[in-house]
C-alpha cells in the first residue's frame, strides 16, 4: 500500500475511533454491550483486514500499522481494542497457516466481514492457556470437538473460533491441532460475561459439545499446534495486547490532564494544574507512558521483518512478553495516578473510573504478569522455557 493510501486508511480509522468507538464506550461498559457497532465501522474502514493481502480483500498493511491501530482504539475503549486484537490475530493465524480455500471462505469479505477470535484457555490449566486437556476425536476424515474453554473473547458473538485441542490419539499434551470452528455450528454454548472491567468484550466461557469440524477446516497439519502457538498466535497477540494497554495508559492520562487543566478551586483561585504535587504525580505516569511507543514500533517492525522472510516469529516471544507486562503495568500506574489527581471526581462512575477497572484486566490476561515475569527471569539466567512439560513453564 502506498504512503498516501496508508494515510487515508489511518484518517478513516481516526474518524471511526473518535466518532463511534469513543461515543459508545460509556454505554457499552455500563450495559455490558458487545461493541458490534464499533467493529462494523472498523470493518467498513477496512481495519478488520489490516494484515490480509489485497488478493483476499485486505488492506495489506503490516504489524506496525496493526499495533498503531490497536493503540489508538485502546485510548478510547479497551473492550473494543481487545476484541479487535483477537479478531486480527485469528485472521492472521489463518493467513499464516490456512489453505487458499480457508482464506477465501474465512478472510475474504464476500459482502460481509466475518468476526474471528481465539478460543484456547481451559479452566483445568488456569493461566497456562496453551495447555489443553480437551482432545478432538475423529468422524471419518472430519473431527468432533468436545471442550470447555474458560475465557474466549467475543464468546457467542464470533463468526469463527480458532480453537486448539489435543490431536485425536495424542501421545501427550504437546500433540496439538488447531481448527477453524464455524460460530454457527450446533453444540456451541457461550456462558455469561459479567466482569469488573472490559465489560464489553464478552470474554466468557464457551462449551463445544460434539461440534463437527470438517477436515477442510483443520488449520495446518495435525500436531502442528505447538508451532502455531509459538509462531502464529503468540507474537501478534502479544504486540496487539501490549498496544491496547499502552492506549489505555495514554487515554486515562489525557483524560486526567484535561480535567485538571479545566477544574478550579474558587477558594484559592487556582486550577488543579497549578498545584505542584498534582503535576508531579502526572509526570511520574507520563515517564512510564513515553517508554512504550518507540518500543512498540520497534517490536512490530521486527515482527514484519520475520514475517516477510518467513522466519520463526517466536524469536521475539520474550521481548513481546516484556512489552505486554510493562504496558499493562503502565496502564495501571497511569489509571491510579489519574484517580489520585482528580480526587472524588475520578472515583465517580465515568470515564476515569472505567479506565481504572479496565486497566486491571491487563495484569491477569494470559500470560499473566506473574507467569510472564518468570518466563523472563528463566531466560535471563539460561533456564529452559518449555511450556508443555513440568519444570519448563
Amino acid at each position: 500500500m502506498s504512503t498516501q493510501n496508508e494515510n487515508e486508511a489511518f484518517t478513516k480509522l481516526d474518524d471511526v475511533v473518535e466518532t463511534i468507538v469513543a461515543a459508545n464506550a460509556e454505554r457499552n461498559d455500563e450495559q455490558s454491550i458487545f461493541p458490534r457497532e464499533n467493529l462494523d465501522a472498523l470493518a467498513a474502514a477496512g481495519w478488520t483486514r489490516v494484515l490480509i493481502p489485497h488478493d483476499y480483500g485486505g488492506l495489506g498493511l503490516d504489524h506496525v500499522a496493526f499495533a498503531e491501530a490497536s493503540y489508538r482504539i485502546g485510548q478510547k475503549d479497551a473492550s473494543t481494542g481487545l476484541v479487535y486484537v483477537m479478531h486480527v490475530g485469528a485472521a492472521q493465524t489463518v493467513n499464516l497457516y490456512g489453505t487458499h480455500d480457508q482464506k477465501e471462505r474465512w478472510l475474504r469479505p464476500n459482502g460481509k466481514y466475518l468476526l474471528g477470535t481465539y478460543s484456547t484457555s481451559e479452566r483445568a490449566s488456569g493461566g497456562h492457556w496453551w495447555y489443553n486437556f480437551s482432545e478432538a476425536s475423529r468422524d471419518g476424515e472430519d473431527y468432533i470437538v468436545n471442550a470447555e474453554k474458560s475465557f474466549t473473547t467475543s464468546a457467542g458473538k464470533a463468526d469463527y473460533y480458532i480453537t486448539q485441542t489435543r490431536t485425536p490419539g495424542a501421545r501427550d499434551q504437546s500433540d496439538i491441532s488447531f481448527f477453524i470452528v464455524d460460530g454457527g455450528s450446533p453444540g456451541i454454548t457461550p456462558g455469561p460475561w459479567n466482569a469488573l472491567g472490559v465489560r464489553g468484550n464478552h470474554s466468557g466461557p464457551i462449551r463445544y459439545d460434539g461440534v463437527k469440524v470438517p477436515k477442510r477446516d483443520r488449520l495446518g497439519e495435525e500436531n502442528q499446534g505447538k508451532e502455531i502457538i509459538y509462531n502464529g498466535v503468540s507474537p501478534i497477540y502479544l504486540v496487539g495486547l501490549g498496544a491496547v494497554w499502552e492506549g489505555v495508559a495514554r487515554g486515562v492520562y489525557d483524560t486526567a490532564v484535561n480535567h485538571i487543566k479545566n477544574s478550579f478551586h474558587q477558594d484559592t483561585n487556582k486550577r488543579l494544574a497549578d498545584y505542584q504535587a498534582i503535576r508531579q504525580e502526572l509526570a511520574k505516569a507520563k515517564v512510564h507512558i513515553e517508554s512504550l511507543g518507540a518500543w512498540r514500533r520497534e517490536l512490530a517492525s521486527r515482527l514484519d521483518t520475520l514475517w516477510r522472510s518467513n522466519s520463526p516469529q517466536a524469536e521475539l516471544l520474550i521481548a513481546l512478553t516484556e512489552f505486554k507486562v510493562h504496558a499493562s503495568e503502565t496502564a495501571n500506574v497511569a489509571a491510579a495516578a489519574a484517580l489520585t489527581v482528580t480526587g472524588g471526581y475520578g472515583y465517580k462512575k465515568g470515564a476515569l473510573e472505567r479506565y481504572f477497572r479496565d486497566a486491571r484486566a491487563g495484569i491477569g490476561m494470559g500470560p499473566s504478569n506473574i507467569i510472564a515475569r518468570d518466563w523472563i527471569g528463566k531466560t535471563s539466567v539460561g533456564l529452559p522455557l518449555e511450556l508443555f512439560y513440568e519444570g519448563g513453564e
